[in-house]
């Protein structure tokens, strides 16, 4: 595990120096394979950081943006992390990138076994995935008390996407498994607050349950790069 830490005063800062990150990877990405697969994080917290990636002008027709986890939820509902992407970072420059969402107008939220089965099928490897971490230590759709989170962080799970039913938080999920988040060759996290610092550098510290990303950061080669306000 490789850990590094980047420290910013504000939201606006951070958010210009992240969207400037992942930029400068894609176009790396770019310059030795055709397409860069970018997984993005919903929540209210990456709005501003979509809004800054928005408007960096690259080869955005090469790039697949596709998301780390989705609510079961329609695409038209509020808390449809597909929404937040479409409002704020397929917008502008980034207006040409190509969309993959994990819930379609098709998709039956109410079967979340046909909901996996129907978006592991398309579901390219990410070149790049940005996460965030919640108050309970989850990242992803990998949730404390979720019935299926021993399946989910397993060795053995062979699927790319995982269903959870989160305890600590509402919707039924789908996700990236640990084994494909921990095969992503980049990883970005972004945080802010003494308290998620806390519970990051613990999670760092010991691998348990209690805390799903400590499962992430402890598997073998994994890099992530922490974007932090103070």
């Amino acid at each position: 595990m490789t850990l590094t830490w980047h420290t910013f005063p504000t939201p606006a800062a951070q958010a210009t120096a992240l969207a400037e990150a992942v930029a400068g990877r894609l176009c790396r990405y770019l310059q030795v394979q055709s397409r860069a697969v970018l997984a993005v994080s919903g929540g209210r917290s990456p709005v501003a950081f979509f809004e800054a990636l928005a408007q960096v002008k690259l080869d955005w027709l090469n790039v697949i943006v596709t998301l780390v986890d989705e609510r079961l939820v329609p695409p038209q509902h509020p808390d449809s992390n597909a929404a937040l992407v479409r409002r704020h970072l397929l917008q502008h420059a980034a207006a040409a990138a190509h969309f993959l969402p994990l819930v379609n107008e098709q998709t039956d939220v109410s079967d979340p076994a046909a909901a996996l089965a129907e978006t592991e099928a398309g579901f390219p490897m990410p070149d790049i995935a940005v996460l965030g971490m919640g108050t309970d230590g989850h990242t992803a759709s990998l949730f404390p008390q979720a019935p299926q989170l021993a399946a989910a962080v397993s060795p053995d799970c062979r699927t790319k996407l995982v269903h959870t039913s989160p305890v600590t938080a509402a919707h039924e999920r789908i996700g990236m498994s640990l084994n494909t988040l921990a095969a992503v060759p980049q990883l970005f996290l972004s945080i802010q607050g003494a308290d998620k610092r806390a519970l990051l550098e613990q999670a760092a510290a010991t691998a348990t349950s209690e805390y799903p990303i400590s499962l992430l950061l402890h598997q073998t080669n994994v890099r992530c790069e922490v974007y932090y306000i103070d």
